[in-house]
């Protein structure tokens, strides 16, 4: 099986390969056109700004590409919050828009911003992404920015408000937290993605 890293030159490129490597798949982090086009899962990472990531795909000619694959690519963090329709991290920043939820920043109120930690990730009916996975299990988080519950969300989590940590719709799957970063059950989920 191809599996391939998009290199959005966000630091946690690694780590997702090496917890890729833990279950017993190899990968490469790559930008190459080529290179993802004929890879059975992408994942697409990202940490930092909206603006940033889009910039960065659409220089590399991948953004279109993306936008309309048919192969199954899991979105982590930025890369989940991509699938909607605006940011409003810094000046208003056009999506995939996959999912017609704009992106907005965590309220400030009740809790602490970013959120940063272990938080508990609640699904109301069992996906194939939770294989295995018990319900109300901790993953960790890092983000500022937040995606609100909508049809396509498959988990929840609470901080400060309830947010939809987990979305999927045809091909495309993100999760608002850091499998790479969750231990045993982060690495379930993806074992779990590259075995759709």
């Amino acid at each position: 099986m191809s599996i391939v890293i998009i290199n959005t030159g966000f630091s946690n490129l690694y780590s997702i390969k090496s917890a890729i490597r833990r279950i017993g798949y190899t990968s490469s982090v790559t930008d190459s056109i080529h290179d993802i086009k004929v890879a059975d899962k992408i994942f697409l990472p990202g940490i930092g700004t909206a603006a940033s990531l889009i910039k960065t795909l659409t220089q590399n000619h991948l953004l279109s590409f993306i936008k309309k694959t048919n192969q199954p690519i899991l979105g982590i963090c930025l890369g989940m919050q991509l699938l909607g329709k605006y940011s409003y991290e810094g000046k208003k920043c056009v999506l995939l828009n996959k999912i017609s939820n704009s992106i907005k920043k965590l309220p400030h109120k009740n809790c602490s911003v970013p959120h940063i930690g272990w938080n508990t990730v609640h699904y109301k009916h069992s996906h194939f992404l939770f294989k295995n996975i018990d319900n109300n299990t901790r993953f960790y988080f890092l983000h500022s920015y937040y995606m609100d519950v909508n049809p396509y969300t498959i988990s929840i989590s609470t901080h400060g408000l309830q947010f939809c940590s987990s979305v999927a719709i045809q091909n495309f799957f993100g999760v608002q937290f850091h499998p790479e970063k969750s231990g045993n059950v982060g690495e379930q989920l993806i074992k779990n993605f590259l075995e759709i």
